[in-house]
């Protein structure tokens, strides 16, 4: 009899030609369920049913397939035990020496827009887990496979070890199903919690996904972890050097910024250190690009940009003029990429989905961790209070709109000065509010006049509204909540300024 193997996965990536090796190079015989047998049946491999081999059928329409002493007997023999072997012959059932199992996609499921709380019920896997777990756990004498991407890797212990596999190699593929399980459990934990609005234990964890060159700084050591499979661990590099730890936080703050923007919306920013020097939007991507670039080219320098078009070549040759780190764009065209090419170190990368982010942000303190929800109140000014004499003009409305999108991924203290949908003055990160202003007024220069100013926080004082007036700002949003806000309305009112109460802040430390 030849080797046997169990394949049974949900994540049929690169299935068929592993299996086709599995039997043609190394005489396995392979049995199989559901979706998973047909899959391998249609491509002219042999494989047995499931329900052929347990003699059981597959029952409730699937849910049952593999809980079956048969499977898990040969699963989870010890074949270092007499006792185990005879007690398997005696029931007429073979040892498993490879288990091929990932799961129903749970956390794809729940992650779609209205998804029934029935849909995701049906795909909590039972059979998946109980499989992974027994493989796991009995690593010492058979290998279970959970991520297509080690289908090679065990291929080649196969060739390497003459048809045999590795302890090592078994043992760091059981960590991983046992990884699965938890971060899987986890995820069904956290859905049903919501459900019944019950507090549960955050956990995180994830799995590695590139060792990095260093941290912030050469001394600090860094791992990017990918804790689902989307983000950015499913962005496609098309060229540059390898990603570093802030070239990764530098690109999730520039995709949050360019999430405000729908697609429709030719949209650019240019970001350094997690704040943007520019953004903007344009009459096409090209035009987005220079105008965010314009607000501030010097820092741009060693910068990232993010746009939420595809990359056209126009764009791209106006991208090689300046000197830049990292590009994130939905798609490329192959015209633009030849042109980016020329520039072999610059990192340029396609996320087509740069709207999806997390729901939460974690920090890490002093024995312990702070969540929180995501900063995604979205900006609307029906909700917003025009509190001065001086009512806006529809097309303020909408400048400060997108002044007060902009604001909350900025620093705090964060001030930012917008003109015709193009940022001409940000100040972050200042101690107080008065300064972020003054360095973003300062920036603006003449270009202040009749601008709109944003602010992350409330006007404790009147001197920031004054300040804004004296450079020539004609419309500003704050707000509001300060015990001193009629201070800052009156000064408004004696200055001629509009001003708008948003009702929400927006911190970012």
């Amino acid at each position: 009899m030849g080797r046997l193997a169990l394949l049974s996965v949900s994540d049929k990536t690169g299935l068929v030609d592993f299996a086709r090796q599995l039997v043609t190079e190394f005489d396995f015989e392979l049995i199989s369920s559901g979706g998973t047998a047909k899959a391998l049946q249609t491509a002219g491999i042999a494989v047995t049913p499931v329900s052929n081999y347990t003699g059981a059928p597959e029952i409730l329409g699937g849910r049952v397939k593999t809980l079956h002493p048969r499977i898990h007997g040969g699963i989870l023999v010890r074949r270092d035990r007499p006792e185990d072997l005879q007690e398997l012959a005696a029931n007429d059932i073979r040892p498993l020496d490879l288990v091929v199992v990932n799961l129903y996609p749970f956390e794809q499921t729940i992650a779609q827009p209205d998804v029934s709380e029935a849909a995701a019920i049906e795909n909590i896997d039972i059979g998946g887990p109980t499989l992974l777990r027994a493989a796991a756990k009995n690593h010492a004498h058979l290998t279970v496979l959970c991520r297509p991407e080690h289908y090679g890797a065990y291929l080649d212990e196969l060739r390497a070890q003459s048809g045999d596999v590795s302890l090592a190699f078994r043992r760091a593929r059981a960590l991983e199903g046992f990884e699965m399980t938890a971060t899987y459990d986890r995820a069904i934990a956290t859905y049903f919690a919501q459900l019944a609005d019950a507090d549960t234990p955050f956990t995180l964890t994830g799995t590695p996904q590139q060792t990095l060159r260093y941290g912030e700084n050469p001394h600090q050591a860094a791992t990017w972890y990918r804790t689902s499979a989307s983000g950015w661990t499913t962005a496609k590099k098309l060229q540059g050097k390898e990603l570093s730890y802030n070239n990764l936080v530098d690109l999730e703050a520039a995709r949050r910024i360019i999430a405000e923007f729908p697609p429709d919306e030719p949209a650019a920013a240019v970001l350094k250190h997690t704040n943007p020097c520019g953004a903007a939007t344009g009459t096409t991507l090209l035009n987005a690009y220079q105008r965010a670039l314009t607000a501030d080219p010097i820092s741009a320098f060693g910068g990232i940009v993010a746009l939420n078009q595809p990359l056209d070549a126009a764009t791209a040759a106006a991208l090689t003029e300046t000197f830049l780190e990292c590009v994130v764009a939905p798609s490329c065209e192959p015209d633009a990429q030849a042109i980016l090419a020329k520039k072999k170190n610059l990192r340029v990368l396609l996320l087509p989905d740069l709207a999806q982010g997390p729901t939460e942000t974690v920090k890490v303190i002093a024995g312990g961790f702070l969540v929180q929800a995501s900063d995604d109140l979205p900006s609307v000014p029906t909700d917003w209070q025009f509190v001065t004499e001086k009512q806006p003009t529809t097309a303020q409305i909408a400048e400060l709109q997108f002044a007060w999108r902009l604001v909350k991924h900025v620093k705090s203290n964060a001030i930012v000065l917008t003109r015709d949908r193009a940022t001409i003055g940000i100040g972050a990160g200042q101690m107080n509010r008065v300064g972020a202003a003054q360095i973003a007024l300062a920036q603006a220069g003449d270009a202040a006049q009749g601008a709109c100013l944003a602010s992350d926080g409330f006007f404790p004082f009147d001197d920031t509204v004054r300040a804004a007036a004296a450079a020539g700002i004609a419309a500003v949003i704050q707000p509001g909540g300060s015990i001193h806000d009629s201070d800052s309305i009156t000064a408004a009112n004696e200055l001629g300024l509009v001003m708008a109460i948003a009702g929400s802040r927006h911190f970012l430390h």
